[in-house]
This record gives structure tokens, C-alpha cells and sequence, in this order.
């Protein structure tokens, strides 16, 4: 596997995403943590050392089988997790929550769950905005002088915020969606983040599942599945963004490769401070997407999929679109 550099962070160009074991998305049939620890034992043993989780994946599921998967494992993968969508104020509410006394108790919560005593990449999941980002930043960097946490990430955070975050402490990375489904980063995002000396860790690399050609109608989407309201997987963009899949398709075929594979190999061709997370917790799709690494694009067919028109529709609905930083 090769290798990417978030900041000063060096991991595995291809990465785990471990939202769908906490059963967010429901393709393939329901929860099942034998087979999910199995998955990320497979990723490790394929040369995977970058594995990706946050508190509110189930809530706390995902980082509990994390945990258990790595006992052995732990000094061999740099680890990720994420703060600040839950409040633990003691009242059960739901919300982002980035304030000092918040942050303390998350990465304590996160240790045990993941049992470990430091974690290497921390993210503020979403931007808090009722507590400035020098305090959170500032509280985070308490954290990494205290050796709990040894890198510092943002997710979904706008070029202001990035830039005010990383005059109080360096950022490592940046996690926002990026593909070839969406490209927005690639105007302003990307060269601010070049400029700083920071990653980009693109989550759904691969669409939700869209560019890897499995679904071909919103009836296969299963009930309680978020992408059931998710605007590009909906109506008339579903099928308007299955153009943009049959391309990937054709690409995949002249390279021998599956439509995932040429979407991740795309990706990490923009360059080698970028290293995708895609999401799986079946061993199978784990095996597939690690194989991307071996995937050499030509010059026309790079070409070809840099002029894809990107997806129609908003990428999250209207709730979730609010929770970005802009």
C-alpha cells in the first residue's frame, strides 16, 4: 500500500471508513460486528493503517467495535475519531457541542471505547457555532500537551475557520467530501489547504455507494437508510446522476477494474495529500477498495473523468446541508 501525508501524518493512501458499522447505511443486509471486525482486520492485513470512526457513529457503536478490532493492532494504525455533535451535558440532547467541558468529556469517553490511551487524529466533526474556534482548537491542544491526542483535524469547516484554527494550533486535516461526484472543494478549499501545509480526507470517495454502479434504482435503497432523502439519490437526479456512473463504467472496463476502484484511483491521482476513506464493513468491499492502490489511470482516461459533469442535487438534505460551515 502507499503511502499519503496528512500534515505531518503519514498513512495508508487508501483508508477505512467506519460510519457503516454502526449501520447508517443498510445495502447488504443488517448489522453484524463479527463481520465488521473481521473487515478491519482484513484492511490491516492488506497494508490499511488508517482507520476512521467518530463518538456519534450509533451513537458509540462504531468506536466500541473499532476498539475491539485493534486490541493487538493499535500501534501499527494511526486512529481517528471525532468530537462535538453529541453534548454530554447530562440532559440526552443531541447537539453540536464544542465547548471546553464538552471536549473533556468526549476524549475520555472515546480512550475507553476505543481502549487506548491517545488518539492520533482528533476532529472537531462539525463546526460549533456558539463556541469560537480558538477556544475549541485551543482545548484540543490542552489535550495534545496532555499526550491524549496527537494530531488535530476539522470536518466540514470553512477557508475562515481553517485559517483561524491553524494560527492557534496546527491542523492536520481536513475531512469534507470529495469525489467524482463532488468537486466544489477544488476551487477554494483545496489551494488554502496546500498553502497550510494540511490533508484532505475525502469521506464518501465513493458517492454514499452511487459510483460503485450497485444501485440502479431508489426502490433498491433500503428503509431507514439515510439516502432514502438524500436529494442525488431521489426524483429525477437519481437517474440524471446515473450518466456520470456509466462513465466510471466505461473507464472500468479498459482498466480491468470495478467502477470503485477507478473512482478511488482518481482520486488519489489529485495528489499525495489526499487519502480517501471509503466506507465498508464487509471484507469483500474492504478487499475491493484496497486493491484501488494498484490501479494506474492513463492520461485520457484521467482526462475523461476530470470533465465529468458532478452530481445533481444537493449533497445532504436541507438539515444537514445547515450544518456546514460556510
Amino acid at each position: 500500500m502507499q503511502h499519503a501525508t496528512l500534515g505531518s501524518l503519514r498513512v495508508s493512501r487508501i483508508g477505512l471508513g467506519a460510519m457503516s458499522m454502526a449501520g447508517t447505511l443498510l445495502s447488504g443486509g443488517g448489522l453484524d460486528d463479527a463481520e465488521s471486525i473481521r473487515a478491519i482486520h482484513r484492511a490491516l492485513d492488506l497494508g490499511v493503517t488508517h482507520i476512521d470512526t467518530a463518538e456519534s457513529y450509533g451513537p458509540y457503536h462504531s468506536e466500541e467495535i473499532v476498539g475491539q478490532a485493534l486490541e493487538g493492532w493499535r500501534d501499527q494504525v494511526v486512529l481517528a475519531t471525532k468530537f462535538g455533535v453529541l453534548s454530554h451535558s447530562g440532559d440526552g440532547a443531541e447537539l453540536f457541542d464544542s465547548s471546553p467541558a464538552n471536549i473533556r468529556t468526549a476524549v475520555e469517553g472515546s480512550l475507553k471505547r476505543l481502549r487506548t490511551d491517545r488518539i492520533d487524529l482528533y476532529y472537531q466533526h462539525r463546526v460549533d457555532k456558539k463556541t469560537p474556534i480558538e477556544d475549541t482548537i485551543g482545548t484540543v491542544a490542552e489535550l495534545v500537551a496532555e499526550g491524549k491526542v496527537l494530531h488535530i483535524g476539522l470536518s466540514e469547516a470553512s477557508p475562515d475557520t481553517i485559517r483561524r484554527a491553524h494560527a492557534v494550533h496546527p491542523i492536520s486535516s481536513l475531512q469534507t467530501e470529495y469525489s467524482l461526484w463532488t468537486r466544489d472543494v477544488e476551487t477554494e478549499l483545496l489551494p488554502l489547504l496546500r498553502e497550510l501545509g494540511i490533508g484532505l480526507v475525502p469521506y464518501a470517495p465513493l458517492g454514499h455507494g452511487f459510483l460503485t454502479g450497485q444501485i440502479r434504482t431508489p426502490e433498491e435503497i433500503p428503509e431507514g437508510d439515510w439516502r432514502k432523502t438524500n436529494p442525488r439519490f431521489t426524483g429525477d437526479a437519481f437517474y440524471q446522476n446515473l450518466r456520470l456512473v456509466e462513465e466510471v463504467r466505461n473507464v472500468a472496463v479498459e482498466a480491468s477494474a470495478s467502477p470503485a476502484q477507478i473512482a478511488l484511483a482518481w482520486l488519489v491521482a489529485q495528489g499525495g495529500d489526499i487519502a480517501p476513506i471509503p466506507g465498508s464493513r464487509r471484507v469483500a468491499r474492504v478487499e475491493e477498495n484496497a486493491a484501488a492502490d494498484g490501479v494506474v489511470l492513463t492520461a485520457d482516461q484521467l482526462r475523461r473523468l476530470d470533465t465529468l459533469t458532478p452530481a445533481t442535487g444537493a449533497r445532504h438534505d436541507d438539515f444537514n446541508e445547515s450544518t456546514i460551515d460556510r
